[in-house]
């Protein structure tokens, strides 16, 4: 997925704003995350997000996400 829809771009900034937490399908794998912020880094989107259950840091790239949905 090179982008996210407009709805997914919602999705990801609502939880960033309630700290909420969204599902992340990156190459098969889904990773349950808290994002923190959206962040572009040489010239590329990213996640900044933390894991809810261990706090630890995780950074996933928007070009790389096959899917993303909300938690609620």
């Amino acid at each position: 997925m090179a982008q996210l829809t407009v709805k997914q771009y919602d999705s990801l900034e609502d939880a960033i704003a309630r700290g909420t937490r969204l599902s992340v399908w990156r190459r098969g794998t889904e990773y349950l995350i808290v994002p923190l912020r959206l962040l572009i880094i040489d010239r590329r989107e990213c996640i900044d997000a933390r894991h809810p259950s261990t706090g630890s840091h995780l950074t996933l790239w928007i070009d790389e996400i096959d899917a993303i949905e909300e938690v609620r």
